[in-house]
């Protein structure tokens, strides 16, 4: 998050009313993309679990929403309390809200809209994590489990970057709309989350085909959309930094959605409609803490080493043998980290007046060691601390469905819903009993998988 560093002033007067428009249409836009997100991950699956899937984002919106009003947006932008980990208290519940954002006079819009903007970012941040525990997370531990990620691990790792009164914004580590506090935050919980759940029934010797792609591309399309606000949004300001990290934007997901199918033909003589949407998505995560740091030039070189290394990333979990369902972690994770880190190289003072230039601007090692610091404390903090939230509600109410439930699929099992209606749609060439016969004998064969 792009924030002035000044002197404390007295709270918004006058708010600039073009800038305050900017960022509300911007916080529209981000909550988008978690519907968004649903559709990407929902085509994903196999179709017995896309309502699942679709749910449990959904469900992010709920609870990460009353969560910020009550107590995380305090802890992500309050004055540094609690030893500098987090914010204080002092806003809990959104009391005193019309106070200026702790450390900041240069915004020129109200400290709500700055706050609602905000909100956006936390709720599609767990919901990234879905992507790892795709057919197997318990409906109701989820729902616990997002309450205290977000409380515990988002808002202290949102005040150290975003806030400046945060340890890592203070000592000049640059994350623009959230590299690291989203995406690597995500991902590696994510990753610490697909440990603790175990493989799915069945992987990986039972294929596990996406059921719906154009559910993906429809998906990757609301991201590519909604991420305008994301990144361009994080001006905070309808200026020409909003410009910039607009045309970065587009410009580096399009060479990452190169980039991943070039590496998909190279690789397996083929192109994929699934690798395109990846790609794309490979890009925007990746540009999300340079959108604001770097050249548009910058951009294609940024979007294709992003697009690349994240497209050969998605075989390390078969190697590994970590059941990642959705590859968050090659995705959000490695293209979190890589985007942050390739500001300490492409970084130029020329774009942001604030920025510091990087290793191709003439800027030394200096700012790529501050990123590298910030993508380590992110990423260990966000590990270790999830595993502990996993570890304590499994061994307490559980996280993981049953073999059974696994094999009838979310959608029914946990929701009692189906997102199709086989009867109907085989009405007229297959008999009820013989598609319940199908269904059984697809059942017995990812068992005997």
């Amino acid at each position: 998050m792009f924030i002035h560093l000044a002197a404390v002033s007295p709270a918004v007067a006058h708010p600039n009313s073009g800038d305050t428009a900017w960022v509300l249409a911007s916080a529209a836009l981000v909550l988008l993309m978690t519907p968004g997100l649903a559709f990407f991950y929902g085509g994903m699956v196999r179709g017995k679990n896309v309502l699942g899937m679709l749910m449990q984002n959904y469900v992010a919106i709920g609870v990460v929403s009353v969560m910020w009003v009550l107590v995380v947006y305090s802890l992500a932008f309050g004055n540094s309390g609690f030893g500098g980990f987090a914010g204080n208290l002092h806003q809990f519940g959104l009391f005193h809200i019309n106070e200026p954002v702790a450390g900041n006079s240069a915004l020129t819009i109200p400290p709500l809209a700055f706050m609602a903007f905000q909100l956006m970012f936390a709720i599609i941040t767990p919901a990234l994590i879905t992507g790892s525990t795709a057919d197997r997370f318990k409906f109701s531990a989820y729902v616990i489990f997002i309450a205290l990620w977000v409380t515990l691990v988002y808002g202290p790792i949102a005040h150290w970057v975003f806030s400046p009164t945060g340890w890592l914004f203070k000592q000049g580590a640059e994350d623009f709309a959230g590299g690291t506090v989203v995406h690597a935050n995500a991902g590696a919980a994510g990753v610490a989350m697909a440990i603790l759940l175990g493989r799915r029934t069945g992987w990986p010797k039972t294929a596990m085909k996406p059921h719906n792609v154009p559910y993906v591309l429809l998906g990757a399309g609301l991201l590519w959309f909604g991420w305008f606000g994301f990144n361009a949004g994080s001006a905070l300001a309808a200026n020409n930094l909003a410009g910039y990290a607009f045309v970065n934007t587009n410009t580096a997901t399009a060479a990452a959605l190169l980039g991943w199918i070039i590496v998909e033909k190279l690789r397996d003589g083929h192109a994929t409609t699934l690798g395109a949407a990846s790609g794309a998505v490979a890009g925007l995560v990746a540009i999300t803490p340079a959108a604001g740091f770097i050249s548009p030039v910058g951009s294609i070189f940024l979007g294709l080493i992003a697009g690349s290394i994240c497209c050969l990333c998605t075989t390390l979990k078969f190697k590994l043998g970590l059941d990642d369902a959705l590859d968050v972690g090659a995705v959000h994770l490695v293209g979190g980290v890589l985007g942050a880190l390739l500001i300490g190289f492409f970084g130029t003072h020329a774009v942001n007046s604030l920025a510091q230039n990087g290793v191709f601007y003439g800027g030394g090692g200096h700012l790529l060691w501050l990123q590298a610091k910030d993508v380590g404390a992110t990423v260990g903090y966000s590990f270790v601390a999830t595993m502990i939230i996993g570890l304590a509600l499994k061994h307490t109410i559980g996280i993981k469905m049953s073999d059974e439930q696994q094999l009838i699929g979310m959608d029914e099992s946990l929701h009692a819903e189906s997102a199709y209606d086989f009867n109907a749609l085989t009405a007229g060439s297959i008999g009820s009993s013989s598609l319940h016969s199908s269904i059984s004998m697809a059942h017995r064969t990812e068992v005997k998988a």
